[in-house]
């Protein structure tokens, strides 16, 4: 199992990401372009020693990201779906998607995915912070595959 991010802004959101997939033994897939220079330190800072422990992909495009992970289902995490990730039955194989901080995906993004879900939250407020719902995510995933480490 993978997770993608999809131009993300924040360097601290990203080596948090970092360091849940060294954890929970995720490859990590970064879809360029980044809001931030990729030698950053808040980056190495949030991922700490975990940087080590973890496959980074980095990607040109969205295009090249593709391109590159042609076979795996690509499932969007977006607040505009309807369906819970709680009621998805995943793949070990999948690509957990999230968009840029500020704005999610694009639409041709939205509209070339395998499928959409939602974490599911309290409708006063908007979003979840991006690694927090990165980890949400990859947990149930892992979980509902049998893949969660021991």
């Amino acid at each position: 199992m993978r997770i993608a991010l999809f131009e993300p802004e924040i360097a601290g959101n990203v080596g948090a990401v970092m360091r849940l997939g060294a954890c929970m033994g995720a490859g990590i897939d970064l879809i360029e372009p980044l809001g931030f220079p990729w030698e950053d330190k808040r980056v190495r800072r949030a991922a700490m020693d975990y940087i080590d422990h973890v496959e980074v992909v980095r990607h040109s495009s969205f295009e090249a990201f593709r391109e590159a992970r042609q076979g795996s289902r690509l499932v969007l995490f977006t607040t505009r779906a309807t369906q819970s990730s709680y009621a998805f039955d995943y793949r070990a194989d999948d690509i957990l998607l999230f968009g840029k901080e500020s704005a999610g995906v694009t639409d041709d993004v939205r509209a070339s995915v395998d499928a959409s879900v939602r974490l599911p939250m309290r409708p006063q407020v908007r979003s979840l912070n991006l690694a927090t719902s990165a980890a949400i995510a990859l947990t149930e995933a892992l979980r509902q595959t049998g893949t969660l480490p021991a």
